[in-house]
């Protein structure tokens, strides 16, 4: 086969323009460090490249939503902490109000106090995210979770029982926060009688009964109240039946059932955590209805405390009746944010492991990805230098051959 002078040099130079393409693209590989640059390089591995860059850019978007989660129950955990702290300071003070040495004076130093707690209190309730958004007004974060209502003189939730949530993972949500119904809204009053005035009838003319001992009380309560709201009325209706005679006796009853019996002296009765002090005589029957269960919020009670350490009107028993619903309404309170802690405890180690799981399973998509399209640079660098070889090789044969003329084939 002949070759035209022509059909050299075009060889020659397809030659030369061949090694420049792949020395420029051994020059990318080496500059980018990647071993695929277009998906026809390696169609198959440049397919799983991308679905490994998904999951690591999905990975770290898991990442800041941790992140963010982390700093949103840290926040909330040091308010709950702050608020306990205050209602630890209220229970010390209701204890010192129970002194029976304290005047009126010193009624109202406590009164001073519990109300600057108060209003600290009001105000940890109502604190916000770093964004600017109530904490506990559930799914109504741009309003502020409580407000006192001056009509009718109680401090009101207004958020919702939403809890927001952050995906963290692949089919995983985190609570990022708990709403103030649950926490603050939610807490148990004392158990208690309907009214501290009885109904009589019969020879006592009159009678006032009062919750004295609260746990014998609470057992009481719990084994006879009726909540069925459908229940007939006077469903929660007991009597204290009194009959004379040497001694005196009494028969706690629910209707023709007998709970309680005993005797009594100088009209004084105590039963089941309950103390009855009448006037009159026997035969005689004494009626009171139990208190449906009811929850409140802790700044009422911490309200009605207030009022009543300024009250000098009010009566030793009354007193005496307000101090222990705080006590116990204040402790429930305090309690409940005990366990709205521990909640918060557990989802912050949730998300910390989940944050290691993530770490590693981001390491893991990045390794398997570089193995698909990242370079070895020793090989790379050893490709380059070959083609480089090759490319000054074909300029040096092209440089000759493009200068031999009619006489160089002759000779």
């Amino acid at each position: 086969m002949r070759l035209s002078q022509n059909m050299m040099y075009q060889n020659n130079l397809n030659s030369i323009l061949d090694s420049q393409q792949d020395v420029n693209k051994a020059m990318q590989q080496v500059n980018t460090q990647k071993r695929v640059l277009t998906a026809s390089d390696d169609p198959s591995a440049m397919a799983r490249a991308l679905l490994y860059t998904d999951r690591i850019q999905t990975n770290e978007q898991y990442t800041k939503n941790l992140t963010m989660l982390k700093g949103r129950l840290d926040t909330q955990e040091g308010v709950l902490d702050n608020i306990k702290d205050s209602l630890t300071r209220a229970l010390t003070l209701t204890v010192q109000a129970g002194n029976g040495s304290l005047v009126d004076v010193d009624r109202a130093s406590l009164s001073e106090e519990l109300s600057a707690i108060q209003t600290a209190v009001h105000d940890l309730m109502n604190a916000k995210t770093e964004d600017g958004r109530y904490i506990f007004s559930g799914y109504q974060d741009n309003t502020e979770a409580y407000s006192y209502n001056s009509t009718q003189q109680r401090y009101q939730y207004n958020g919702d029982q939403g809890q927001h949530k952050i995906k963290v993972a692949e089919g995983v949500e985190i609570k990022s926060s708990d709403n103030g119904f649950d926490v603050f809204e939610s807490v148990p009053t004392r158990l208690n009688v309907a009214s501290n005035t009885a109904t009589v009838s019969g020879g006592v003319v009159s009678s006032d009964v009062y919750v004295t001992k609260q746990g014998p009380f609470d057992q009481f309560h719990k084994a006879n109240y009726n909540p069925d709201p459908t229940a007939p009325a006077g469903s929660n209706t007991f009597s204290l039946v009194l009959t004379a005679g040497t001694p005196n006796t009494y028969s706690l009853q629910q209707g023709a059932t007998v709970l309680a019996t005993g005797s009594y002296e100088e009209n004084h009765i105590e039963v089941e955590g309950m103390e009855f002090s009448f006037t009159g005589n026997a035969p005689a029957q004494i009626d009171f209805d139990l208190e449906a269960p009811e929850r409140d919020n802790v700044l009422n009670m911490l309200d009605d405390l207030v009022t009543a350490l300024n009250d000098t009107t009010l009566s030793e028993k009354d007193y005496r009746q307000v101090l222990a619903d705080s006590m116990i309404g204040i402790d429930n309170a305090k309690n409940r944010v005990s366990q709205t802690q521990s909640g918060l405890g557990g989802r912050l180690n949730t998300a910390t492991r989940i944050t290691d799981a993530n770490a590693d399973l981001d390491i893991n998509n990045k390794i398997a990805k570089a193995e698909l399209v990242e370079l070895d640079m020793a090989e790379a660098i050893t490709d380059l230098t070959k083609h480089e070889t090759a490319l000054q090789a074909s300029q040096a044969t092209f440089g000759r051959l493009s200068n031999l003329s009619l006489l160089d084939y002759i000779r």
